[in-house]
């Protein structure tokens, strides 16, 4: 059963029913905007995460900008979208298993799919469903550039899957898949920039390895937020997947740009609202939000806009916090939490509320929340 919605457009702010998961309209327009300024004029094509936030009516703001479509992580994610009218996708993962192989060939039929691959075996499953369906399947081979996660190594080993699919008489070779996922919460700037570079080389490398053999990559695709200025400067991708940027959270706040300041393009857009619960002591103020509100997968959340408070500490309903003696916290009083991490946090959340000012202008839902498989 979805969460009851915890507010209504109209509502005062001071209204919504904690904990909350909402967005600072202002800005979100401001990171979607900036994001279309900065991509402007340029030849990359912008393919948004929809991981990030999980709702068609975010992807559809960023397609009014300029994106061309979004990536997905899971059929379910991509089934969502489309079902949303989000008509481009790309799975930037392995989609394994013959059930999800036919969802995806049936999926094809109704907007233009795209996978990702890294194993013979799994293309030839791909290439079955397709088959059966009577489509012609997109299929990026992905290369491990660096993350040690999916993906084959750079150079022959993605050329032999490039033929592979080629020569599958229901698949087409699409490009290649060469995300840095770790690289994009490097602190320092020059070593970001180095591990993107490193990643970049391999690219390249891969890519005239595949021409010389008759291949064209039409499809480069990677990047992220971490990463947005240091691969816009190589030139190497022609297809960015950056996703947290309409959002941003307290792990991104930890990098450092390349004049060794906090990275400041993209503001906090997302927060969770909680409320004080219980005041046992001055310096202690306990809020409604612990591990079933937020992600602690990237430490613990920011207070935002209110200095001596600090989240001490999480259990499953209650959320710690230290209080400066002369700046106590009142019971009912509201708490805005910048999240550690901003896509586990948004799958924790059945509604996105929208506010301006002091008033809530936009409810939506989470529509691919807990869409796993």
């Amino acid at each position: 059963m979805p969460q009851p919605c915890p507010a209504r457009v109209g509502d005062p702010v001071d209204q919504i029913e904690t904990p909350a998961l909402v967005v600072d309209l202002d800005v979100y327009e401001h990171n979607l905007d900036r994001m279309a300024g900065i991509l402007a004029g340029r030849d990359i094509r912008f393919r948004p995460h929809a991981k990030t936030h999980k709702s068609p009516e975010v992807a559809l703001d960023q397609i009014k900008r300029g994106a061309v479509g979004v990536c997905c992580q899971k059929v379910s994610e991509a089934e969502i979208m489309v079902q949303g009218g989000v008509h481009d996708v790309l799975l930037s993962n392995q989609i394994v298993g013959r059930s999800k192989a036919r969802r995806v060939a049936k999926l094809a039929k109704q907007a233009r799919i795209a996978v990702c691959a890294d194993n013979k075996e799994n293309i030839a499953e791909l290439d079955a469903a397709a088959k059966e369906a009577d489509i012609t399947l997109s299929v990026l081979v992905e290369v491990e550039v660096g993350g040690d996660r999916c993906g084959v190594p750079p150079g022959k080993p993605a050329l032999e899957l490039a033929q592979i699919i080629q020569s599958a008489p229901n698949l087409e070779f699409g490009g290649l898949q060469v995300y840095h996922g770790n690289a994009q919460h490097i602190r320092k700037h020059t070593e970001r920039h180095a591990a993107i570079a490193e990643a970049a080389r391999k690219t390249t490398k891969t890519v005239n390895l595949l021409s010389s053999a008759g291949f064209e990559c039409r499809t480069l695709a990677g990047g992220g937020t971490g990463s947005l200025d240091i691969d816009l400067e190589l030139g190497v991708l022609n297809e960015l997947q950056a996703g947290s940027y309409i959002f941003m959270d307290a792990d991104y706040g930890r990098n450092f740009d390349r004049n060794e300041a906090f990275i400041g393009i993209f503001k906090n857009s997302l927060f969770v609202l909680a409320s004080v619960m219980s005041t046992p002591r001055n310096d202690l103020a306990i809020i409604d939000a612990g591990l079933k509100a937020v992600a602690f997968d990237s430490g613990n959340p920011v207070i935002s806009s209110r200095t001596g408070v600090i989240y001490a500490g999480p259990s499953d309903e209650h959320g710690n916090l230290d209080v400066s003696d002369n700046n106590p916290l009142l019971l009912g009083e509201t708490v805005w939490l910048i999240p550690g991490h901003c896509d586990p946090t948004v799958n924790l959340y059945d509604w996105y509320v929208g506010i301006r000012g002091d008033r809530v202008e936009r409810v939506w839902p989470v529509a691919a929340r807990g869409a796993l498989s």
